[in-house]
């Protein structure tokens, strides 16, 4: 662990990547001010309990479902937005209950997913080069200079959208659409009547039986608040420090009054920002939120290893997610190796596939885009590797939308590359629609059900 003393602001005294180029310091500095004094958007014993969940998961008596969009936006911002990806989550999440048998902790890529990290500082169209878009939280998609301008108050949008999107979901989650007596309502319309949402209706059916019989013994959603209500947690990726600085809170209500950032329930670290002596690390070093570390291709064994002990000195299960993002071409050579390493180092970690980010190819048409096929061999190959090391597949890592858009290409209602362009809304990755999406969660529901009756057939034999 780093010796030097950990503050909010430390993260300021190292190199830093991917964080905008601001022309007036000053109207940075009167944002991040205002910021300072806005009430927190989680709370720490929130923060806590999804900690000691991950724990579990860490443990293999969980999974982590953490999905949602690859970049939110202003523009395409509303309740019915919102409602759909909500009830395309509950949705994976009971077709993995049945699969897994094992608690299904939901945590959102939503509230607070405005930033993203580009491969480029700028970018070229008709010979005009101009910065390039890092999300509506750092400048607009126009390609026009003034759209392109970095704009500090952009922080505070971001922050007045996040409130609204956290009302809203914990009113989702808490006020009776999480009820499972209420299953079958949760297909949105326009899959009612395709092949994954018919899967699922039978398993809501299964469930209303189940209900019924319990109802019968006197356990209702009345009776029972785990019926008729969910935990649902929030996470981003961590780039604009500045605003996760302002966000950051010493807990003076529990026992730990630990730091922690109320930005979001759970943080991640990118690919591109992993630098152990990097300004993202120092940062995420001395919080308490559970934090994640997204581990791609060129992620060596020993600097993996020097995260760990830096990000999770005292190796607290749930503290550290491990987030795989190989490639499916890459994920049976690379993946084994690291989860070895890890294994062998004792390192409580919850391991998590992100199939989406290592399989981003450009279609013919030229629009950017994925292939369902190369996101399910992603997750089988990441199965498969911790049955070959005989370490537990903890969760899965995705991006999605609850809207009907055509950015994936494939999926049982096949997308064709000539069809991308009917409804591509995505401002930055392609995103899995909610038939996509549920058909990842069968796959991984077979998965995890062929894990546990391989493990129960073991039982039995010794």
């Amino acid at each position: 662990m780093s010796t030097q003393k950990w503050t909010p602001q430390s993260w300021r005294n190292h190199p830093i990547l991917q964080v905008p180029d601001y022309p007036d310091n000053a109207s940075v500095a009167a944002v991040e001010t205002t910021l300072a004094a806005k009430p927190p958007l989680v709370f720490a014993g929130e923060v806590q309990k999804l900690r000691s969940q991950l724990g579990k998961v860490a443990m293999g008596e969980g999974f982590l479902l953490q999905g949602g969009d690859c970049a939110e936006s202003f523009a395409e911002f509303s309740a019915d937005m919102i409602r759909d990806s909500f009830k395309v989550f509950l949705q994976m999440a009971v077709v993995l209950t049945f699969g897994a048998s094992l608690p299904i902790v939901k945590v959102g890529r939503v509230a607070g997913q405005f930033a993203k990290p580009r491969s480029s500082s700028f970018e070229t169209i008709g010979g005009i080069e101009l910065p390039s878009y890092r999300g509506d939280m750092v400048n607009a998609i126009g390609f026009t200079e003034g759209e392109r301008i970095p704009d500090p108050e952009r922080l505070l949008r971001v922050y007045e959208q996040s409130v609204s999107t956290l009302n809203l979901l914990r009113a989702f989650a808490q006020g009776g659409m999480a009820d499972l007596q209420k299953v079958h309502g949760w297909t949105t319309d326009y899959v009612s009547d395709q092949v994954q949402a018919t899967r699922f209706q039978e398993i809501a059916s299964r469930i209303d039986e189940c209900m019924s019989f319990m109802e019968a013994c006197g356990v209702t959603a009345q009776t029972s608040q785990s019926l008729a209500e969910t935990d649902f947690y929030t996470s981003h990726e961590s780039l604009l420090l500045n605003y996760e600085e302002a966000l950051t809170r010493r807990d003076t209500i529990t026992d730990e009054q630990g730091w922690f950032t109320t930005s979001a329930h759970m943080v991640w670290i990118g690919d591109r920002t992993r630098q152990l002596d990097g300004a993202h690390v120092e940062y995420m070093r001395g919080i308490s939120n559970p934090i994640g570390l997204k581990c791609g291709p060129s992620l060596e064994t020993d600097d993996l290893l020097r995260l760990i002990d830096r990000l999770n000195p005292d190796n607290i299960p749930g503290r550290l997610t491990l987030i795989a993002r190989m490639g499916a071409d890459n994920v049976h050579a690379k993946l084994p190796t690291l989860l070895k390493a890890v294994q062998g180092h004792g390192a409580h970690v919850v391991w998590c596939c992100d199939p989406m980010h290592g399989n981003t190819v450009k279609a013919s048409s030229g629009y950017k885009t994925r292939r369902v096929d190369d996101i399910m061999r992603e997750v089988e190959g990441f199965f498969d590797a911790h049955d070959e090391v005989g370490t537990y597949p903890g969760g899965v890592h995705f991006e999605m939308t609850g809207q009907n858009v055509t950015e994936c290409v494939g999926g049982v209602v096949e997308v064709t590359e000539e069809r991308l362009g009917d409804r591509y809304h995505t401002h930055c990755d392609p995103r899995l629609n909610a038939s996509q999406s549920l058909e990842l969660a069968f796959l991984i529901a077979d998965l995890l059900k062929r894990r546990r009756d391989m493990s129960s057939g073991l039982r039995k034999v010794s």
